[in-house]
Formats: C-alpha cells, structure tokens, sequence
C-alpha cells in the first residue's frame, strides 16, 4: 500500500482536465458552425461544423468548453456533447420533388443543410414551404422532417411576410375555436356591467394615436379643478372584463404574448371582435375602461393618484399629426374649442412630467426611427424618417405616468411614499439593469478618439448625465450614429420580472406595463393583479407569475426579431433597383469579416466584406472599433464616413452588398476616399503601434479571407455527406 502511494508513476501523473459543460442554444450560421448561447454568460461558444454533432438552428443543446477566453485565444469554443431538445420552430425553403421523394431546399442564415420530406398534399414544386426537422440519425445524409405549411409562391408579398412569421413560429391566424370564443362574447353593455364603476361618460375624453391605427387601447380625460388644480384620466381597454382566465381566447393570448408588427401588417394577439370593436376605444361610443387618474398642480406634481374600473365615452379621436398641428398654434374648426384647450394644458403638464424625468436620471437616446412606405400590393416605395414631437410626447408620458404609479401602488403596499415595503405582493414590473461598465468603458475610449471629455460612470445617475452629455455634445455630428450604437450596446435589455429592479432607462423606481392589454399580455396580467388586490385580495403565486413572465420576455424577443425581419426584407426589396448605384454613408458595425454601412438619407445597412477593398487587405481591430489596412495601415472605424455603391442584392437571405468606392490611382494605391471635405479614415499611428495590432489579429482575419455575402460567411451547402457527426 505504502509503495503503491509512493510510485514515481502516480506521483508525476497529471491531473485529468476537468471540462465544464453547459446546456445552451445553438445559433447556427450558414457556413454550419454554431455559437451556443448559455443563459447567464455573456459570452457565447463556438464550435466548428465538425464539432456540432447535427445540432440545428435553435436546438436545445448540451456543450464542452474545451478552451476559455484567456491568453492568446480570441473567444470561447468547444464542442457540442448531445442534442438535447430539438427546435419545434419551422425552417423555410423551397419546395423539390422528384417521384415519390421530396426535398426543402434551404437558403437560409441559419441553415446549411436541406430537409427530406414526405411530399405534402397540395405541394407543388418551387413552392415556398414551413418544414420542421424530426430528426437526424447517424449515417444520413441529411436531416429530415416534415412540412408543416404550405406558404405559396415565392416572391409574392403574402408568401414572403408569412414566410418570415413561420420563421419564427408566429402564427398569421387564429384557430376557428379561438374566433367562435371571440365571437360568442356579448358587445351590449349593460347596467350590471356599469356596476361598481366610475363613470365618466360626461368628462371630456379623446384618443391620439397613428394615422393608420384600428385599435385605440388608450384615451385621455381631462377637467379643470376649482382648486386651480387639474384631473387627468389615462382609461386603457378593459380587456381583462371580457377575457376570463383559463378561456380559449386567455390561452391564445398568453401563447401568442405581444401582437406582431410587420411592415405591412399586424398579427394581432386578441381577435378583431375584441382588438378592434369591444375594446377599441372608438369615438362617440361607450367603453368599459380601468383608469389611472390623477390630481395635477400646474406644475405637473401628483396630488392623489386613483385606480379603478370606469366607463368612458371619447368625444374625439386625433391623429399625432393632427394633435401637433393644434399645439403649434392651427385653430381647425371641426375641434371643439375645449378640446384645443385641454390639448395644450395637457401638452404643458406632459413637458414638465419629461423634464423632471430627465433631470431625475432617465436616458435619452434620439435614434433616427425609419419607416418603409409600402403600396397597396405590399411594394416598397419608399423610406422616411419618423420623428417624435410634442404630441407623441404628450401621450408618452401620461402613459408612463400611469405605468409607474401603478407599479408604486402595489410595491409600496398603496402608500406612495417611493419605498417598497418589506412584503409587496407579487407583481409583473418591467424592469431594465443598470449599464455594462466594461462597454462603457470602451464607450469612454472611443469618443475621447474624437475629442469629447466623457464624465464620470462610477453610479446609475451619473451614467446617465454622461450619456446624455454625450449625446447633446456630438448632435449633428458624424460620429453621432456610432456614438449613439456603443451607448445602446452596453444598456442591458428590458424585460418583465416579478422582481423589481426598478427601470433603469426611464430613471424610475417602480414600472410596469398597464397601458396596452389589447397588444401585450402583461399588460392583461398587471389588470388582473391590480384588481384582485384593490379589492384586499391575497398576494399571487410569485412562482406562476415569474414563468408568466418569462414566457411573455421570450415572446416579446421573437416579435421584435421577426418585426425586423420584415423591415429587413423591405429594405433590400426597396434596393434591388438601386444595383450600381453610389450613395454617402457611415460605417454602422465593424467586424471580423466586412463593413457593415449604413446610407444617407434612408439608413439602410449593407455590408462591405474586406475582400472587395481593392486598395489594401483589412483586418480587424476588435479593441478599437476600426478595421486596419496591413500595408498601408490606414484605419476604417465605427462611424467613419465613406462613400458606397449597392453590388448586389439578396431578397431571400435579406442582404445587402455594398462596395467601397476607392479612389485607386496608378502610381500606388490609396486608402478609400470619402465625399466629405474632412478626411473621417484616416491612419492612427499617432495614437496606436498598427504593426503591433495588425500582427496580434493576423490569425482571426484568416477567418475574414473565406467568401462572403451581406457580412456573412456564404454557405457551401452540403448535400451529401455531413460533417460534425
């Protein structure tokens, strides 16, 4: 025994490695490597396509990390151990049938591979299809699966925008048991469903929303005081009246979670009976409302804030363009003059209500928001500028007014004193983390490249005077965009929890979402607590609520990605004609393989790989936010302005390339020329050793030399034998 202890063997025998493993979601690319993302840890795994084991887009997985993020190695990676749960979520391509065998052909992203079907009933050749993957065995070829719809012909507007929601496993219709629910719902209202409400039918009232809304889920009541003080109403739709827990339509709305909006459409979460006539606030129309009210000085301080179910009838509906007209000085005589009135008092409270947000610590980020106008076949014809003013400000805050006082009333057991008390019930808040200090940091670094002294970040509240500072000194700048892209990218996201954090953003303590239950199932389910509790009732289930809040986070994700999705799809519709075309634009993403630019006037981002600069061979500078030319050492960064001309366009990927336009004379070549009088690339050596940094990421831009399209490693589709089995 002793000996045995002794043995030079064992005692110069290596401790075996322990290698963590994690379960995670696989994002797959379509080159057919995978990133896992594992909840928790801000960065992802990678894996070769040999190391993937046929996990898929989406796939449950379980993960190796054989190598960590340290020293010389550029990013985690490892290999995938097992699939665990396969996506249900539908892969979309086109239809290939040959006798009796049929295949989903892919050209997608995130899917390399196509998928054996069993020919579907109805399905015809080249027609655009949903596929799921049931499975994929050692030995075969290709995964296989099943199709689950049949979208249509590609390139017709409808196919493609469903295409885009079963990408995401939205659905574009509601069950016929869902809609006979709907339908079975009684729209008269009766004196028992007037009971035990506030009415407010004679107060006056009105609905300011998009031009093109067909749902008014919010109004406004408004009324002088003889104390010299004033009574604002914010009445949202009283879904939750007609919407009974545990009933088909209940079910649909909580899986649904949010409507969904596309470019040219929205997938509504309530059926039309409920989204766009019971509880559609509708002029000259009695509604059943639940309310905020509140009691205002003239300088916009809350006296006494009430909560309740009212009744309401809304004397008028405006437009945002209308209502602004009135608050710049138009008399039009169609509105009542009380109305005019009441339009400018509240647009005055609603200014004080924001400057008090502002000094208080809120963050302002003014983002150029663009619109694509579409025509009546779904055609794009154009993009705009969308800009917020005075009345769309107006209704933010009263909506934000409401939200918030809602959130305190219960964290503060009704006491509205600003502190929580030790046992609030449990709640649905909307809550959003403070900063990431270390993107901050690279935030702070960069804008001093340009010159501005950026202040301090050491609390929540000076982060935001900083960013706010920022954001004024570099107005109409060309660094702005870039500016404004690293401030967004170190905010973390905001979500819903029953664990109250407070909202970082808006500066506020207490927050939720009360103010759209037509659209946002949180919403429903901040009525339903709110009304249990006005009424004594006991604390909900904190566990139910925090799975409930989960689910509708995760929802909401899925329908801003989608949102996007057909955004993007416009976008790259609206260039197709624009092929050859040169436009100015800045430098909107810098990464490992390319450019990403977006163009003046209309913002519209495309992609510059390395390998089309003819001037120099660039690589990456992750560190500082620039790409560097390795001869020539001139640098490319994040906000540079440069000038572009559209190569090509990719409507079933979605993408966009751009090419630099260079100003290539004989003697020698040059770095690429901008339009604008000041040189915005330029070479940096006064500031870095570039040979030093070109050599440190010589290896990561051998990734950046494999052929490219739109900013993405272009697929080489395998389909015969698979790797990473």
């Amino acid at each position: 025994m002793s000996k045995r202890k002794n043995s030079p063997n064992r005692k110069n025998r290596k401790r075996a490695r322990v290698i963590p493993e994690y379960v995670g979601k696989a994002l797959m690319s379509r080159e057919g490597f995978v990133f896992v993302r594992i909840e928790g840890q801000e960065e992802d795994v990678f894996m070769k396509a040999s190391k993937t084991r046929g996990a898929l887009h989406g796939d449950t997985v379980r993960v190796a990390v054989t190598q960590e993020k340290t020293g010389p190695a550029k990013r985690r990676s490892g290999e995938i151990v097992a699939v665990v749960e396969r996506s249900g979520k539908p892969f979309v391509g086109l239809l290939h049938i040959v006798g009796k065998q049929a295949w989903v052909l892919m050209s997608s992203k995130t899917m390399p591979y196509d998928i054996a079907v069993p020919v579907p009933e109805g399905g015809k050749r080249g027609m655009k299809v949903a596929a799921v993957v049931d499975g994929w065995e050692r030995g075969e070829t290709s995964p296989h699966g099943h199709v689950v719809d049949i979208l249509g012909m590609p390139g017709e507007n409808d196919t493609e925008m469903h295409a885009i929601l079963a990408e995401f496993g939205l659905p574009y219709r509601f069950e016929k048991a869902v809609e006979h629910a709907a339908d079975a719902i009684p729209e008269a209202i009766t004196d028992k469903d007037r009971a035990h409400r506030r009415d407010f039918r004679k107060v006056l009232t009105f609905t300011i929303d998009p031009a093109d809304a067909k749902d008014f889920d919010d109004a406004i009541s408004f009324r002088a005081l003889e104390n010299g003080n004033y009574e604002v109403g914010v009445h949202i739709a009283d879904v939750t009246y007609y919407v009974q827990p545990g009933t088909a339509v209940d079910k649909e709305a909580q899986e649904r979670g949010t409507s969904v909006y596309l470019v040219d459409r929205t997938v509504p979460m309530l059926p039309e009976k409920l989204s766009n006539k019971l509880c559609s606030l509708r002029p000259h129309e009695e509604k059943l409302t639940f309310s905020a009210v509140f009691e205002l000085t003239p300088q916009a301080k809350v006296i006494h804030p009430w909560f309740g179910r009212t009744h309401i009838i809304s004397d008028y509906r405006f437009d945002y363009e209308g209502a602004q007209a009135i608050l710049e000085g138009a008399e039009p005589e169609e509105v009542p003059s009380e109305i005019r009135e009441a339009l400018r008092v509240l647009n005055s409270l609603a200014l004080k209500l924001r400057k008090k947000r502002f000094a208080a610590g809120a963050v302002n980020f003014d983002r150029p928001e663009m619109k694509v106008d579409i025509d009546a076949d779904g055609k794009p014809i154009g993009v705009h500028q969308k800009f917020s003013k005075e009345a769309n400000w107006l209704i933010e805050e009263f909506m934000l007014l409401a939200n918030r006082s809602v959130a305190e009333w219960v964290a503060t057991g009704g006491k509205m004193g600003g502190k929580a008390i030790a046992k609030a019930k449990t709640f649905v808040y909307r809550v959003h983390d403070e900063p990431n200090l270390e993107k901050l940091s690279g935030l702070r670094e960069f804008a001093g490249h340009f010159g501005y002294k950026v202040g301090g970040i050491e609390n929540g509240k000076e982060i935001a005077k900083t960013l706010n500072t920022l954001m004024v000194d570099a107005k109409d700048k060309p660094e702005l965009a870039a500016i404004q892209i690293l401030a967004l990218r170190s905010m973390a996201k905001a979500c819903y929890s029953v664990d109250n954090i407070g909202h970082y953003g808006l500066a506020f303590n207490f927050y939720t979402h009360f103010t759209s239950p037509i659209r946002r199932y949180p919403d429903m389910m901040v009525h339903r607590l709110l009304a249990q509790y006005l009424e004594g009732g006991d604390s909900a289930s904190a566990d139910d609520y925090a799975l409930l809040c989960k689910h509708a986070s995760e929802r909401e994700t899925v329908a801003v990605e989608a949102e996007r999705e057909s955004i993007k799809y416009k976008l790259v519709e609206f260039m197709q004609d624009k092929v050859g075309q040169e436009f100015d634009g800045h430098v909107s993403g810098v990464t490992e393989w390319g450019l990403y630019v977006e163009i003046e006037p209309t913002k519209i981002e495309g992609m510059v790989p390395y390998r089309t600069i003819k001037s120099d061979f660039y690589v990456y500078d992750e560190e500082h936010y620039r790409a560097v030319g390795r001869r020539t050492h001139m640098s490319i960064r994040l906000g540079d302005l440069i000038r572009i001309r559209v190569k090509s366009t990719s409507l079933e990927q979605k993408l966009l390339d751009y090419e630099l336009v260079e100003d290539l004379p004989s003697e020698a070549p040059s770095a690429p020329s901008t339009s604008d009088s000041k040189r915005s690339i330029s070479a940096q050596n006064d500031r870095f050793d570039i040979s030093a940094e070109v050599k440190s990421v010589k290896k990561g831009q051998k990734r950046a030399k494999r052929s490219t399209k739109g900013g993405e490693a272009k697929a080489a589709k395998p389909r015969g034998k698979r790797s990473g089995r």
